[in-house]
């Protein structure tokens, strides 16, 4: 008894460490986001001894981190949302149609290398394309770069999905009258729901945090994303603010945070969801 004791009081200090070593640089962007700069001079305590939201309020009114947001917000969703409508369509062609001449495994694993390619490897056809068609100066060319990476991701990460499916399910609604629509839009993506919220928390994340696209093709201020815009924070001006990019960086993670919630309901949801008719 006092064993199993001793291994429950070990297994709990295990885990406050590891939860301490994890949030620990949250709360320390926290806490440099609401101290006031004095503050911030020589010696720093661990606890805020100064409570200030100026550093917040500068962002929005002499940086346009506003603008920045939108701009992350409008690229973000709308590459998510391509992505996920063009790969999850993709992955079940793959995985439930037939190919001639072993063309499917070729195109599988040519999906895989766009995505395993170091981003940066398409810098230069790309800009040469958006130059040519002349959105430079847009938000597009950001967005449609996201697009690029996040379509592979999305088709290779739900083909297993949809081949674990059992066939069984679309056969027997197929028998009840179901169209091809129908059955993929109420049968099929409700069960494979789990895979699509992951992808989905993965491309965002990556639409969100997407830096190397947004310094090339972006040369407006006003088209800025936010990762961009918390580099500029550290020119030689704001080198020594670190309220200033620690609130900067607190504001960029919260919608992540917020999307990672709202997607982790549809993936328990659709963890417990769907059943084969017998």
């Amino acid at each position: 008894m006092k064993t199993k004791t001793s291994i429950a009081i070990l297994k709990a200090i295990a885990v406050a460490l590891l939860l301490f070593i994890a949030l620990f640089p949250i709360y320390w962007l926290l806490a440099m986001g609401i101290r006031e700069t004095e503050e911030m001079r020589g010696h720093i305590s661990v606890i805020p001894q100064s409570f200030t939201l100026a550093h917040f309020a500068q962002l929005f009114t002499q940086k346009g981190f506003g603008t920045a947001i939108v701009n992350s917000v409008q690229t973000t969703l709308g590459s998510l949302a391509i992505s996920l409508l063009v790969g999850i369509c993709c992955a079940y062609i793959l995985a439930r149609r037939r190919f001639r001449f072993g063309f499917k495994r070729t195109l599988t694993y040519w999906v895989l290398l766009v995505r395993v390619l170091p981003p940066v490897a398409f810098t230069i056809p790309l800009y040469i394309m958006f130059n040519r068609i002349g959105i430079l100066s847009t938000k597009l060319p950001v967005l449609l770069a996201c697009v690029l990476i996040n379509v592979p991701l999305t088709i290779w990460f739900l083909i297993s999905f949809f081949q674990d499916l059992p066939e069984a399910i679309e056969e027997s609604a197929k028998v009840d009258g179901a169209s091809e629509w129908k059955m993929f839009t109420k049968i099929v993506l409700p069960l494979v729901a789990p895979g699509i919220a992951a992808v989905a928390m993965l491309s965002f994340m990556y639409a969100w945090n997407e830096y190397t696209y947004t310094i090339i093709f972006t040369r407006s201020p006003a088209n800025s994303t936010v990762p961009l815009a918390l580099a500029l924070l550290n020119t030689e001006d704001n080198l020594t603010n670190f309220g200033l990019v620690a609130a900067g960086g607190i504001i960029s993670v919260i919608p992540i945070t917020l999307f990672v919630i709202f997607a982790q309901n549809y993936l328990i949801s659709g963890l417990s969801s769907g059943a084969v008719k017998e």
